[in-house]
């Protein structure tokens, strides 16, 4: 038999984690014949988007459960057909530390395990967050500020309150795991060698590990990989920065600068935006005030109208519903005929919700909403960026129905752009960006979108 090829699985609760690679598929489904088409690419690494953060525990735990055995049968029939792979499964999540964890590497090491360690690694550099002292940082204006003191600390659903990632640890897991359990790689213990140590980790030993460049990364997954060949079974739960690291892959073909060359027809394009935390929003104001797109409001008043419909909500929400997309659509198609661009946004703010069952069932009315308008898009339109990560899952999977789609490359930092495929029957060769809610400055928005609308692939 064939020697095994190692292949990185990365299981991403929302579409953003390829942020920081190209060329490999992102898969919408997990059905044993689609991660087939995963393990079998020529990648190094694919991802499979099970869109977990928008759900509740027990739907992000059933999810989760689906993808394994469904992964474990097609590493069998690999096996099976002489072509064995190993798996290095990441359990990809948020840089600000919001996700279902551990509930997701729980069920991870119940169906693919037993491990022998999982390692936290949050860190996503081009995004602003580092790790130093086992404590989590984002850069706020040149400071690096504690994750626990910024915006997405209080996320109404996976709120926390220290950014120490023993302590985070100990409150996520309910003191299943005391913080003095979880063993800290510190900045000088990731730029020495490790061999040692790694190799004497066993039971599923929680780690949390110190990074502040990239390259601290990049010497931690080789010596890693390296102890893997030898028989050692781990699991992470990072950001995107480690994937970059253990893909180790080439500069992307086609420079972020010359995105445009995807754009179709150099025509306009469209924002759809459903992130609503206050660094999008301010992104939304900096892209309507200095260009010339056209900003059209989501008015989700019209869906709370349909809350004291009771027993009638869903033929109150269809009535609602589709006469807004049918105006918002219309919209879109008077700017698109004067040469501009749109911009579809929700109304700015989070709401308040007696209970997080009403806060996640709101999201899935905004969400199916947002797949409506993008079913119902302007078939002609240049490009679309898709702004949030469960908007842009949605976009992907249902909106244009992709089972697949391969990462072309970054055009901005943390900002994937896909292309939808030749033959698709409403949008071939679409180029689409996943841009997500927490990545770049007020000015991001701006530079991705002036970038895919310039002449010849120049930066605007």
């Amino acid at each position: 038999m064939a020697e095994p090829v190692t292949k990185i699985i990365a299981i991403d609760d929302d579409p953003t984690g390829s942020q920081t690679v190209h060329g490999c598929l992102l898969l919408t489904r997990w059905d044993v014949e689609t991660l087939l088409e995963g393990l079998r690419d020529a990648s190094p690494l694919f991802f499979v988007l099970s869109n977990t953060r928008g759900m509740d525990a027990l739907s992000a735990a059933r999810v989760t459960r689906e993808i394994c055995v469904n992964l474990r049968a097609a590493l069998a029939q690999m096996a099976e057909a002489g072509a064995p792979v190993q798996p290095v499964v990441v359990s990809r999540s948020d840089s600000t530390l919001r996700g279902h964890y551990p509930v997701e590497t729980d069920v991870i090491a119940d169906e693919l395990g037993p491990f022998d360690a999982h390692f936290l690694v949050p860190a996503f550099f081009e995004g602003g967050r580092f790790t130093r002292d086992g404590t989590h940082y984002l850069m706020v204006d040149g400071e690096p500020v504690p994750v626990h003191e910024t915006e997405f600390a209080r996320d109404s659903v996976f709120g926390f309150s220290t950014a120490f990632l023993p302590d985070y640890v100990e409150e996520k897991t309910g003191g299943r795991i005391s913080a003095a359990e979880v063993e800290r790689f510190s900045l000088a213990d990731v730029r020495g060698v490790l061999e040692g140590r790694l190799i004497r980790l066993e039971g599923n030993r929680c780690c949390v590990v110190d990074a502040e460049e990239q390259a601290d990364l990049d010497g931690f997954a080789r010596q890693l990989l390296a102890v893997a060949g030898q028989g050692k079974r781990f699991l992470f739960r990072s950001a995107a920065s480690l994937l970059t690291a253990l893909a180790d892959l080439p500069p992307q073909p086609v420079p972020a600068a010359k995105m445009a060359a995807f754009v179709r027809g150099g025509r306009p394009g469209v924002v759809l935006m459903g992130s609503h935390v206050g660094k999008s929003t301010r992104q939304l104001e900096h892209l309507l005030a200095e260009t010339d797109a056209v900003g059209l409001e989501i008015d989700l008043e019209r869906l709370d109208a349909t809350d004291a419909a009771g027993p009638n909500r869903d033929q109150a929400q269809s009535a609602a519903v589709d006469p807004l997309v049918a105006e918002l659509v219309t919209a879109v198609e008077a700017a698109i005929g004067e040469g501009r661009g749109a911009v579809l946004y929700t109304s700015r703010g989070e709401r308040q919700f007696a209970t997080k069952a009403e806060r996640l069932a709101f999201g899935d009315r905004v969400a199916d909403l947002l797949v409506k308008i993008g079913q119902a898009l302007p078939a002609d339109i240049g490009f679309l960026i898709s702004k949030g990560g469960i908007t842009s899952n949605d976009t992907l999977s249902k909106a244009l129905a992709l089972r697949t789609a391969r990462v072309l490359g970054q055009v901005h930092a943390g900002c994937s752009v896909v292309r939808c495929p030749e033959d698709h029957p409403r949008f071939p060769n679409l180029p689409v960006v996943i841009f997500p809610g927490n990545v770049g400055g007020d000015d991001a928005l701006t530079e991705v979108y002036q970038r895919l609308s310039s002449v010849g692939g120049h930066s605007a």
